[in-house]
C-alpha cells in the first residue's frame, strides 16, 4: 500500500469528518419547509459555520479524488470510512464526553476492520471492464436503490427518513467516487479535452449536488448519530462494488481471504454503528415541523 495514498485518504477522512459535524450543527436549525429542496442549500449558504463545513467537505473530496487517482477504490474507500473517527473527535470536543467502552469498542472495530479488509484483500488494479452493459447495470442499480430509499424517506420524514436519506447519499457518493476515478483516468490519458467530452465529470457534479441535498436534509431532521453512520457505511460498500464490478479492482478471492474480507467489512459497519450512536455525537434539536425564523448562526 502506497504511503501517499494512505496519507491522502486519511487526510480526506479528517476533512470530511470535521465538515460533516459543522454542517449538521447548522443544518439542524434550517426550516423543515426546505426538506429535500435545493432551497435548503440556498438558506444554508447564509450560515458561516455551514460554509466552513462545506469547505472542509470539498477539501476532503478533492483529497479523496487525488487518492483515487493514485490507488484502487477498494483500498481508498475503507480508509475514507474513518471520517467517523474525526467526526467523533470534534463532537467529543464540543460535548466534553469521554469515549468510554462503547467509543473504544467502535474505534477498535472500525480501525481493525479497515486493516483486516486491506490486509486480507490486498486491493490491486487490473483491467477495467469494457462492457457498457455491466457499467450501467451496476450504476443503475445504485442510483435506482438511492431513488427508492429517497421515496420512502419522504413518507417517514422524521422517523426513519434521515437514515434512509443518508443511505441514499452514501450510495450516490460511492458511485461518484468511482466516476471520479474514471474522470481522472480520462484526464491522464488525453488531458482536459478528453475529460470534458466524456459524460463522467458531469455525472460526478450531478451526483455531488444531489447527494449534498440528501445529506443536508438528513442533517436538518435528525441528530448526527442517526444519519452519519448510515452515510459512512454505505459509501465504501458502494465504492467497492463499483471498483470490483467495472473498474478492474482485484481482491484475493480464495475462501480464507473472502472470509477475512467479509469479517473486515462487518467490523467496519459494526464500528461505524457504535461510534455513530456514541453519546458524544451531537443530538440535535427537538423535532420541529416548521422554523420560519431561521437565522444564520
Amino acid at each position: 500500500m502506497s504511503v501517499l495514498v494512505l496519507v491522502l485518504a486519511v487526510s480526506a477522512a479528517c476533512c470530511l469528518g470535521f465538515g460533516f459535524v459543522l454542517q449538521q450543527n447548522a443544518a439542524q436549525r434550517a426550516p423543515l419547509g426546505d426538506f429535500l429542496s435545493p432551497r435548503l442549500l440556498i438558506d444554508l449558504m447564509k450560515v458561516p459555520r455551514w460554509l466552513g463545513g462545506l469547505g472542509l467537505m470539498v477539501a476532503g473530496m478533492a483529497l479523496g479524488a487525488i487518492a483515487l487517482g493514485q490507488g484502487e477504490i477498494s483500498l481508498v474507500e475503507p480508509l475514507l470510512a474513518t471520517n467517523l473517527l474525526f467526526a467523533l473527535a470534534l463532537s467529543r470536543h464540543q460535548t466534553k464526553q469521554s469515549l468510554g467502552r462503547q467509543g473504544w469498542a467502535g474505534l477498535v472495530l472500525l480501525a481493525g476492520g479497515v486493516t483486516v479488509f486491506i490486509v486480507a484483500g490486498e486491493p490491486r488494479g487490473g483491467s477495467a471492464v469494457t462492457d457498457p452493459l455491466r457499467h450501467w447495470t451496476i450504476i443503475g442499480a445504485m442510483i435506482g436503490l438511492a431513488l427508492l430509499l429517497t421515496t420512502y424517506a419522504k413518507r417517514s420524514r422524521l422517523s426513519a427518513g434521515p437514515v434512509l436519506l443518508a443511505l441514499a447519499a452514501g450510495l450516490l457518493y460511492g458511485v461518484q467516487d468511482a466516476l471520479t476515478r474514471v474522470s481522472g483516468q480520462h484526464f491522464s490519458a488525453g488531458g482536459l479535452g478528453e475529460l470534458m467530452t466524456g459524460w463522467e465529470p458531469y455525472a460526478v457534479l450531478a451526483l455531488g449536488v444531489t447527494g449534498l441535498v440528501l445529506v443536508q436534509s438528513a442533517f436538518e431532521t435528525a441528530p448526527l448519530r442517526m444519519s452519519l453512520p448510515a452515510l459512512t457505511a454505505a459509501q465504501p460498500l458502494a465504492g467497492i462494488v463499483c471498483g470490483v464490478g467495472f473498474l478492474g479492482d482485484r481482491l484475493h478471492a480464495d475462501t480464507a481471504a473472502l472470509a477475512w474480507e467479509a469479517t473486515g467489512l462487518a467490523a467496519i459497519v459494526a464500528g461505524i454503528v457504535l461510534l455513530g450512536l456514541h453519546p458524544a455525537m451531537p443530538r440535535g434539536g427537538a423535532p420541529r415541523e416548521r422554523v420560519p425564523d431561521f437565522q444564520p448562526q
